[in-house]
């Protein structure tokens, strides 16, 4: 029953569940996707089974995943768009059926075939460490792009059914896009154009620093390991073998160092880094860099001078028979790098893996944080732990399959043990340390995976909420954008997830005394409040593990509004910064109805306006019939 006005549009409209593509900006232009312009996109719906389009004009169309992107660009709508105006011009809009694994693509590699070529501290720009990209995924398409879930794939495909069996004949159901970005509106179609306007954010949020100790001015260790991704939608980003992987083994590997004899008094002190925004120009990894250079508060006193060596966990969820690679930026490795490799190779015979030196045909070190260290200083060298030597294996590299499934949990264990034991030598001071009191916990790295990486159980896994309340059930790897001031102490509400579990784990692991409970704060000097979640308290412990900003260092927040400072006022690669940001949108929509031919609704307002007439002239000669007979009367 029609009860309502809410009622009848329910009742005359379907609103489509899914991930939209949505408008990015850099200092260069736009990319990704968006409505052309203001208005809203209305086209009638049509499935493509191949790329050939079945009437004249516009349409919606609704195509499996393996037509939207592919390597070849004559079977792909992202690169035939691009490249074919009139096949573009076809195109109002496209919804791209849910893709499981069972409709995977070994063609789904979307990045470039070298990631962020322009920030490798070497001049070989060519190189292709990923030989599958396909170059689409930072492009600008002027059409909006929806990935549907599962059950508007249904809906839709029976939809569209329709439409095919009326042989595009009105009334036909037609797809409404509500995609209007607010920087289309106001014309600001580049980073510096839209901060100004305050029509965009900044891409950014947090990376998390930890130790075993109070950091001093011993020799450190860096260990370092990335924690986003990205992928053509924004809410679909799982990243999991690159570089979640990495993240896991990390996180495995200081588990199993918390539980060994003497880490907390160790001759070198071990520093954790997990960089949040390495995706979209290394902001993480470089912003640490900057606020060590700079004394930002978020460093708490840690020294560049501090560091000794540097150790990188990158892409280790694919190893072939745990063999591993460790990558190195110089040829002719100094004594502290070559003692980083011993060590690995050392623990690697000890859980019955190995560690290969890459190649030496390679132009460097590949796509990794360690660009920014040694793009910084020469000195500031050190070891990339990967599961490949010349080229990438992963072939869903920043894909949407890049999930759980595209992992081997032993690999990551192995990866884990090797890392673990490679620190605790490196820390202790003595290549002859018992190995075997430090043991990975597998159990662990599987919950991580499933915690970081599936829908079910997600975040809602008892090793997340025993720290804290997840907001949203599935973890996304999406760097996201910085909605206020940064800071050393942000709040839970500037901070998703995944961030905010990484933080309370690494505080929980590294401490080193309970302090009683908490609920938000503690008062003590280095003592943090871990676990306090909505349905329980905390503990205070001791620990330095802190949020450390991860934004562009050529943005500076001021008086409520980010400001984009002059090419050498940031850091040493300020000068090739792309500043992304992501417009804002008002609201993001994608809804079907039946539409009639579009004649009808001129015949519709003839009608009604010769009805209008019609009426008008009846009361007119009404009104002068009753006057004319009072007046006789």
């Amino acid at each position: 029953a029609l009860e309502s006005v809410p009622d009848l549009e329910r009742a005359m409209y379907r609103v489509i569940q899914g991930s939209p593509c949505v408008r990015l900006l850099s200092m260069q232009g736009e990319s990704g996707c968006a409505n052309p312009g203001r208005d809203k996109i209305v086209a009638p719906l049509q499935r493509l089974t191949k790329l050939e389009f079945k009437t004249k004009g516009a349409v919606a169309v609704l195509l499996p995943y393996s037509l939207f992107h592919s390597r070849n660009k004559f079977l792909s709508v992202c690169s035939r768009t691009l490249h074919d105006p009139s096949f573009a011009a076809q195109v109002a809009g496209a919804l791209v059926e849910f893709a499981d694994n069972a409709n995977r693509s070994v063609n789904s590699n979307p990045d470039s075939k070298f990631p962020l070529a322009e920030f490798a501290p070497y001049s070989n720009k060519t190189y292709q460490w990923n030989p599958l990209g396909t170059d689409v995924l930072q492009k600008r398409y002027n059409f909006p792009v929806y990935l549907l879930s599962p059950e508007s794939t249904r809906g839709l495909r029976e939809i569209a059914a329709e439409n095919e069996a009326r042989n595009a004949k009105y009334p036909l159901q037609v797809a409404e896009f509500d995609v209007v970005m607010q920087t289309t509106k106001s014309g600001t179609h580049t980073s510096e154009s839209c901060l100004k306007e305050g029509s965009c954010l900044p891409l950014g949020g947090y990376s998390i620093l930890s130790s075993f100790s109070s950091i001093t001015s011993k020799p450190t260790l860096l260990v370092l390991a990335a924690m986003d991704s990205i992928s053509f939608f924004r809410d679909f980003t799982p990243g999991a073998d690159s570089p979640l992987s990495g993240l896991i083994s990390l996180l495995a590997a200081v588990d199993a160092l918390s539980k060994a004899d003497g880490i907390h008094n160790a001759t070198k002190q071990v520093v954790f880094l997990v960089c949040n925004g390495e995706a979209w120009g290394y902001l993480g990894s470089r912003r640490f860099l900057f606020e060590l250079e700079y004394g930002g508060g978020s460093a708490f006193g840690f020294n560049m001078s501090h560091i000794d060596q540097i150790l990188e966990i990158g892409s280790v969820g694919q190893a072939v028979e745990k063999t591993f690679y460790g990558h190195v930026q110089d040829k002719h490795a100094s004594a502290s790098t070559k003692e980083i490799v011993a060590s690995l190779k050392r623990s690697a015979e000890s859980v019955n893996a190995q560690i290969t030196t890459a190649s030496s045909e390679n132009p460097g070190i590949p796509p990794s944080s360690m660009m920014s260290f040694v793009q910084k200083s020469d000195s500031l060298t050190g070891v990339l732990l990967e599961e490949f030597d010349t080229s990438f294996k992963n072939k869903f590299y920043h894909s949407l399959f890049d999930n759980a499934d595209n992992l081997n949990p032993e690999s990551i264990v192995a990866a884990s043990s090797i890392v673990a034991r490679a620190i605790y030598q490196l820390a202790m001071g003595d290549s002859s340390a018992k190995l075997d009191s430090v043991a990975v916990n597998s159990s662990l790295v599987k919950d991580l995976i499933s915690c970081l990486l599936t829908p079910d159980p997600g975040m809602n896994c008892p090793l997340v909420t025993g720290f804290i309340t997840p907001a949203q059930p599935v973890s996304n790897h999406y760097v996201g954008v910085v909605t206020g001031a940064p800071s050393p102490t942000p709040s839970d509400d500037l901070l998703d997830d995944t961030t905010r579990f990484i933080w309370n784990f690494l505080a929980d692991r590294t401490r080193r005394l309970d302090a009683g409970e908490c609920s938000k704060d503690c008062k003590g000097q280095d003592q943090v409040c871990v676990g306090a979640t909505g349905q329980g308290r905390g503990s205070c412990v001791v620990s330095t593990t802190r949020y450390v900003p991860a934004y562009s260092t050529r943005l500076r927040y001021k008086s409520g509004n980010w400001e984009l400072l002059p090419v050498g006022s940031g850091d040493f690669m300020d000068s090739i910064d792309p500043v992304w940001t992501e417009s804002f949108w008002k609201s993001l929509t994608l809804r079907v109805y039946q539409q009639e031919r579009p004649s009808l609704n001129g015949m519709l307002l003839l009608a009604g306006c010769s009805v209008t007439v019609a009426s008008a002239v009846s009361i007119l000669a009404t009104r002068a019939l009753f006057r004319k007979r009072l007046k006789s009367a």
